[in-house]
């Protein structure tokens, strides 16, 4: 900082140890001599001056030029030289402001930008625009991406789409001000955003002085709100967050017992009160809770036991009675552990929720030791949807960092209210309706069968809930079972797992009035990574938030790559290719594995298996996954695109066809179609086939379509690809050894399978 301007060293200084509490990450990455142009993102009005502190040289920004005509900000501005960026619709003037920067770079000057030339109003960063780029032609100067990160929510930022007129949510208020390595001159836009989003992920870490472990951040958030809702389900009408904490201290202090010197705990529970209670005693207590999923085959629950090496098994009488599970391992029923309790027993949960630190409620409940954002929160075992399930380690620190990214995206507030109906052995379910409304104040409404749309509707009205989040398939039982009324009070639907289909995104808009909103994640990745949310819309600005047949946008926090799954090497920008993901959210690694995780974990990142494309504004597409490809005569072809076509050809309001490849002795593959079609209909739409406008090679053999009474599908209503492919291959080998005999229906192999 120059000596001549005390004034503005004085209050830089008052700025990054007053307001904020300043980290400066990589400083020695800004020249010390020479030009350069420092782009950033730009999320408050304070940014100029944070990104000042954190240098050691003067740097000239420029800024809208409505900006440095507000009259309480022109006499600062003025001292900080700043240069007037004038509107679009005055490109001369425009024209000589980018030649003004341009000359200062050459005279050796810092020169700061932010790309998106807007304050970005729901948390993530605009599309980046080009000014920069004309800046940059004919000039031997680096480009150093800038990087702020947790200004977002701070009285100077638009949380909440209110610039001042809020509170601050605490005081010195910790940013991260991180510098990037040096990037061409000839760097494009998309280039600078993809380093800046990098570098936000480098600097997440830095969020962990603000966090603390799923159990802690769910005791004093009891504690700050305790008659605020917590959680309903149909044996338990309301129950607030007061009411949670004691009922958790209560049946901690009970399960001490019976699971003492037990590392991981099996719970076997649909999505209830009582399934989140004894989650939130089993972390209290310091266990790690392994929610078991009860439609799993008896074979493969047993290896889920053994891999965690499970001693005991809580559930419920009533719902063994429903779900006809056998357990292989000793059972412990919640209604044996929480009968006749004492009154010094209640008395003892009091106390110990409301009168005691919490560390010495930890102690009192029986935990051994201190936990630590570092600890196994919990194993969740992937779908097994292509493959045998193998067991996610995610710690508490991904799972608290995907609920704080889930919070920032999407801004939910006090009065919101989620519907619990993903069960907790499905990633999205233990974050979005467990632990991460536990964490921020929200009440959630269970229901233990996502497939019951009547009831479904009625605890949406009923509790006024304002986000509902399902799968594709789940949706569609809702567009035929709910009335427009049941949904009035959602604020947003949000749909993952599959891909949601265009047709069932429409009708459901044409119904309730409200479009799902899709997004993306995977169970190694807690499971969120990608994310629609809403828009903001002013007087002459706009930020999107969604697009249509897009996934979203990256968390905050996350960074993503599109690489060639050949080589691993970068793609063009909208170029389809392997996704990569890396995050604060992605796991630890599975359970017993270091074989399979060092296949999916690489230098940081995890490698998804989905083929996706990235536009320039940052929004992700998902194409198809790796693992659906069929390579048929030396070309790709992909059978989500294939299903989308016949889809749109039959004008179904259902998932009707799963397509999936067997092996071919000529081509090395052909593709199969599993349909749920009657014969006449299926008749009618071989006869549409050939007008898809598919390449040859993509369309099935009218002989190779197969009548199924049903999908088979996972619980959490994605396709089950294992069950889909082995029961494609059997009936295609079927058809062959009957020597390729059809039936009368158009074509068609004269069989079918009945699923039960």
């Amino acid at each position: 900082m120059k000596q001549e301007r005390p004034l503005l060293g004085i209050l830089l200084w008052l700025l990054s140890h007053t307001a904020y509490r300043l980290t400066v990450l990589h400083r020695e990455d800004v020249p010390t001599q020479g030009g350069a142009l420092l782009v950033s993102n730009h999320v408050s009005f304070m940014d100029l001056l944070l990104i000042q502190a954190g240098t050691r040289r003067h740097v000239r920004f420029l800024l809208p030029q409505e900006v440095c005509e507000w009259w309480w900000l022109r006499p600062f501005l003025r001292r900080l030289e700043v240069i007037p960026l004038p509107p679009d619709s005055k490109p001369r003037e425009l024209l000589s402001a980018l030649h003004q920067a341009r000359d200062l770079i050459r005279q050796g000057q810092i020169v700061g930008i932010f790309a998106e030339k807007n304050i970005s109003r729901i948390g993530v960063m605009l599309p980046f625009r080009c000014d920069f780029e004309r800046i940059m032609e004919g000039v031997d100067a680096p480009i150093i991406p800038v990087c702020l990160d947790g200004i977002w929510g701070s009285i100077f930022s638009y949380h909440r789409q209110r610039f001042f007129w809020k509170l601050p949510r605490r005081l010195l208020y910790p940013v991260t001000v991180i510098f990037g390595q040096a990037l061409p001159a000839s760097a494009s836009a998309f280039a600078v955003r993809s380093a800046i989003q990098e570098l936000n992920t480098d600097a997440w870490p830095h969020r962990r002085r603000t966090m603390q472990p799923l159990h802690r951040a769910f005791v004093r958030r009891a504690r700050r709100c305790p008659f605020r809702f917590a959680m309903a389900d149909a044996r338990v009408p309301r129950l607030n967050f007061g009411g949670a904490l004691m009922k958790v201290a209560y049946l901690a202090r009970r399960l001490r017992g019976p699971w003492s010197g037990q590392e991981m705990v099996g719970i076997l529970l649909p999505p209830s009160v009582a399934g989140a209670l004894v989650n939130h005693a089993a972390l209290l207590l310091g266990k790690v809770p392994v929610n078991l999923n009860y439609t799993l085959s008896e074979e493969t629950l047993a290896s889920c036991v053994r891999q965690c090496q499970l001693e005991t098994i809580l559930t419920s009488q009533a719902f063994l009675d429903r779900v006809k599970v056998r357990i292989p391992c000793r059972t412990l029923l919640l209604e044996d552990i929480v009968a006749k309790p004492q009154i010094m027993e209640k008395l003892a949960a009091f106390v110990l929720s409301w009168l005691v630190p919490v560390g010495w409620l930890e102690k009192a409940v029986g935990r051994e030791r201190p936990g630590s954002l570092d600890d196994l929160a919990t194993i969740i075992f992937s779908s097994g949807s292509t493959s045998e399930p193998k067991g996610v380690m995610l710690s508490h620190y991904n799972l608290v960092s995907n609920a704080c990214q889930l919070g920032q995206i999407q801004d939910f507030g006090p009065r919101d209210r989620f519907l619990g109906i993903l069960p907790f052995f499905h990633s999205f379910g233990f974050t979005a309706t467990l632990t991460a409304p536990a964490m921020m104040g929200i009440g959630v409404a269970f229901h233990p069968s996502p497939l019951e749309a009547k009831p479904i509707g009625e605890l949406v009205r009923r509790y006024s809930l304002t986000y509902l989040m399902a799968t594709p398939t789940f949706l569609q039982r809702y567009l035929r079972g709910c009335e427009p009324a049941d949904f009035g009070s959602l604020r947003a639907i949000f749909a993952s797992a599959e891909k949601l289909p265009e047709w069932l995104a429409n009708a459901f808009e044409e119904k309730f009035g409200l479009r799902p909103q899709e997004g993306y994640g995977c169970t190694e990745c807690s499971p969120v990574v990608t994310c629609s949310t809403h828009d903001f819309r002013a007087a002459g600005f706009r930020q999107a938030g969604s697009r249509r047949c897009s996934i979203g946008q990256p968390l905050p926090g996350v960074s993503v790559r599109i690489v060639s799954p050949d080589t691993g090497d970068p793609l063009p920008l909208g170029q389809p290719g392997l996704l990569l993901v890396r995050g604060p959210n992605v796991m630890r690694g599975y359970l017993g594995q270091p074989g399979k995780t060092a296949e999916v974990l690489r230098d940081g990142w995890y490698v998804t298996g989905d083929i996706a494309t990235l536009d320039e504004d940052g929004f992700l597409q998902i194409t198809d996954r790796l693992s659906r490809f069929s390579k048929i005569g030396g070309e790709m072809v992909p059978h989500v695109k294939v299903e989308e076509k016949l889809h749109e050809a039959l004008g179904t309001n259902e998932i009707a066809f799963a397509v999936c490849g067997v092996p071919d002795p000529k081509k090395g593959e052909r593709l199969v179609v599993l349909h749920t079609l009657p014969p006449h209909r299926l008749a009618e739409l071989l006869k549409k086939v050939p007008q898809l406008g598919l390449p040859n090679l993509w369309i099935p053999r009218p002989n190779q379509f197969f009548q199924v009474d049903a999908l088979p599908l996972l619980a959490t209503g994605k396709m089950d690809l294992r069950s889909i492919r082995a029961l494609a291959t059997r009936l295609s080998a079927d058809a062959a050894s009957d020597d390729g005999q059809v039936s009368a229906n158009g074509g068609a192999p004269a069989c079918s399978v009945n699923q039960e």
